[in-house]
C-alpha cells in the first residue's frame, strides 16, 4: 500500500503524464496487434479468436489474485502488469520474432526460420520483455515488491495477459484454416483443448521463474546474489521455453507428451508447493509481528486473532459488511493490508534488505496504518450510526 502523501512530491508529470503517456502507448500497441491478427486470419476468425482466448485466462487471473491475499498489491498495478504482456511485451516479442524468422529464412533456407524464431528468438526475447515488467517493479517501486510471492504474482499476470494475446492469433489461425475440425483436421478445438486445457499455465510457468529470481533478489543482502539470481530466473524461464517450443516444433507427438508429464507437470507442481510455503512463511511473520503492534497501540489484543490467519480476516470483513455496509469492509480490507505491510517491512529492516530509505519508509508505513484503522471505525460507526 503506498502512502498517499508521497504523491505531493512527486513531480505532475510523474504523477498524472507518464501514466497517461503508458496507457496510450499499451493501447496503441493493442490496437496494432489487433489490425494484424485480423489481417492475417480474417474479423470472423478474430473474433473466435477472442472469445476462445476469453475463457481459460479468467482462471489463471484468478489463481493469481488467490496467491495475493495477504498483502494484495495495488489493482492498478496487477491490471497494467496484465496489459504490458498483453500489448506491449507481445508487440516487442512479435516485431523481433519476425525479424528472426525473416533472418532464419534467408541463412536457413526458406521454412526455416519459423523454427529458429521459436526455439531461439521466441524463448529469449519473449521471456525477456515480460520480465521487464517484474524488473522495473522491484527497481523503481520497490515498496510494492516484498519478495517471491509478489515476484510470483508480477511474473504470473505478465505473463498471462502475453498468452491471452497469443492465444486470440493461435486460436483464430486454427479457425481459419481448419474451422471448428473434425476427425481428419485439428480446429480450433483442438487448438483450444492443447493450449486452454492441458497447458493455459505454460507462459506463466514460464515467466515465473523470473518472478522468483527477482523475488530472492529482493529478500538478499548480498550484492551478488541480487544480480545473479533474477539472471538464473531468466535463463530458467529461456529453457524452459525452448525445451516446450523444440518438443512442438522439432518433436514428435510422443516428445511433446513427454516434455509435458516429466517436465511441465511436476514443475508445475513444484511451484504450488513452493507458493503454498511462502504463503505460510508469510503468515509466521505476521503472527510475529502483531504483539509489538499491540504494544506500540496500533492495532488492539482482540484484533490479534483476526489479523493471524487469512480465515479471520475474511469473517472479519465479512461481519462488517452484513453490519456496516460494502464501504466499511473496503476500509477494513485496507487497514489489514497495511498491517501486512508494516510486518513485511519490519523483517525486511531487521534483514538488512529494506534499502536506505527503510525506516523513512517505515514511519510513513506507520502513518498510514492508523490512517486506514480511523477511516475503518469510522467507516463502520457512520453506517451504524
Amino acid at each position: 500500500m503506498s502512502d498517499p502523501r508521497l504523491s505531493r512530491h512527486t513531480p505532475r508529470r510523474l504523477t498524472v503524464l507518464l501514466p497517461v503517456v503508458g496507457l496510450l502507448a499499451l493501447a496503441g500497441c493493442g490496437l496494432v496487434l489487433i489490425a494484424l491478427s485480423t489481417a492475417r486470419v480474417g474479423l470472423e476468425a478474430e473474433l473466435v479468436g477472442v472469445g476462445a482466448a476469453l475463457l481459460p485466462v479468467g482462471p489463471v487471473v484468478a489463481t493469481f489474485l488467490w496467491v495475493d491475499r495477504w498483502e494484495p498489491e495495488p489493482a492498478k498495478l496487477l491490471w497494467s502488469a496484465f496489459a504490458w504482456g498483453a500489448c506491449g511485451a507481445t508487440i516487442t516479442a512479435l516485431l523481433i520474432n519476425n525479424t528472426a524468422e525473416a533472418v532464419g529464412d534467408l541463412l536457413l533456407g526458406s521454412g526455416n526460420g519459423d523454427k529458429l524464431s521459436a526455439i531461439v528468438s521466441a524463448p529469449l526475447f519473449e521471456e525477456a520483455a515480460k520480465g521487464a515488467f517484474v524488473l522495473a517493479v522491484y527497481l523503481f517501486l520497490r515498496g510494492e515488491f516484498d519478495g517471491v510471492v509478489d515476484g510470483i504474482v508480477y511474473a504470473g499476470l505478465t505473463a498471462a495477459g502475453f498468452a491471452f494475446t497469443e492465444n486470440i492469433y493461435y486460436f483464430g489461425r486454427a479457425f481459419s484454416d481448419y474451422g471448428f475440425g473434425d476427425s481428419t483436421s485439428p480446429g480450433v478445438v483442438a487448438a483450444f483443448i492443447l493450449r486452454g486445457v492441458l497447458s493455459p499455465f505454460t507462459h506463466p510457468l514460464f515467466t515465473i521463474m523470473i518472478g522468483i529470481g527477482v523475488g530472492v533478489a529482493a529478500r538478499s543482502a548480498h550484492r551478488r546474489t541480487r544480480v545473479l539470481a533474477p539472471a538464473l530466473g531468466y535463463a530458467g524461464a529461456v529453457v524452459l521455453h525452448a525445451l516446450w517450443n523444440a518438443s512442438a516444433t522439432l518433436g514428435s507427438g510422443t516428445t511433446f507428451l513427454t516434455v509435458y508429464f516429466l517436465v511441465m507437470v511436476p514443475l508445475f507442481g513444484a511451484v504450488l508447493w513452493l507458493i503454498t510455503w511462502h504463503r505460510r512463511r508469510e503468515q509466521r511473520v505476521i503472527a510475529a509481528a502483531l504483539p509489538g503492534m499491540v504494544e506500540q497501540r496500533w492495532i488492539l489484543p482482540a484484533e490479534v486473532e483476526p489479523l493471524s490467519s487469512l480465515k479471520g480476516r475474511r469473517h472479519w470483513r465479512s461481519r462488517v459488511r452484513r453490519r456496516s455496509g460494502r464501504a466499511a469492509a473496503a476500509a477494513v480490507g485496507e487497514y489489514q493490508a497495511a498491517v501486512s505491510e508494516l510486518a513485511f517491512l519490519d523483517r525486511s529492516i531487521a534483514a538488512g534488505t529494506a534499502g536506505r530509505t527503510g525506516q523513512q519508509h517505515r514511519e510513513e508505513l506507520v502513518a498510514v496504518l492508523k490512517q486506514a484503522r480511523k477511516r475503518a471505525v469510522l467507516a463502520s460507526a457512520q453506517r451504524d450510526g
